[in-house]
């Protein structure tokens, strides 16, 4: 049984409306979350311009938003973008630094040179370390690298007699 006229000018309406708001939502967020719903409410809208019964828009909508999910979906995310890239401070967890000042928990104190650049640094395990050591980066918290003394090379080979 086909809608009252002006039942039917509420379900273009409305279809209209949900394909602007997911349009809109879509663009601003441009992560691929609402495309497929404003296709399939495309779809609908077409459908309800055409004089098709409710059941028939809401199908229309389901199935060519799901089909549009899971075909477009899978190959959009292989051509995205997703890698995280290491920002310059990310680059120096790992580095071998310089301690200029005595790296003191305790006290707060510390300070080390990576890359010719001077950052505040604690010890990882709360230990002393004196200026003049050389040490290796773990981590970044703020604006702190967290060290830990480089091992002194285990020498190889027959020992020197003096």
């Amino acid at each position: 049984m086909p809608l009252p006229f002006d039942a039917e000018a509420v379900m273009q309406i409305m279809w209209l409306v949900l394909l602007i708001v997911f349009a809109v939502s879509e663009a601003i967020t441009v992560g691929l979350t609402s495309i497929w719903f404003a296709a399939g409410a495309l779809v609908a809208l077409i459908a309800a311009l055409l004089g098709g019964p409710l059941w028939v828009q809401i199908t229309l909508f389901l199935a060519v938003s799901l089909l549009c999910l899971g075909a477009v979906r899978p190959l959009a995310k292989q051509h995205l973008n997703d890698k995280v890239e290491p920002t310059n401070a990310d680059r120096v967890i790992g580095a071998e630094a310089q301690v200029t000042e005595d790296i003191d928990n305790i006290h707060g104190k510390g300070a080390v040179v990576i890359r010719g650049m001077t950052w505040s640094a604690r010890s990882q395990d709360g230990g002393l370390i004196s200026a003049g050591t050389m040490v290796k980066v773990l981590r970044i918290e703020g604006v702190k690298v967290f060290v830990e003394p480089v091992a002194a090379p285990v020498p190889t080979g027959e020992p020197k007699t003096w």
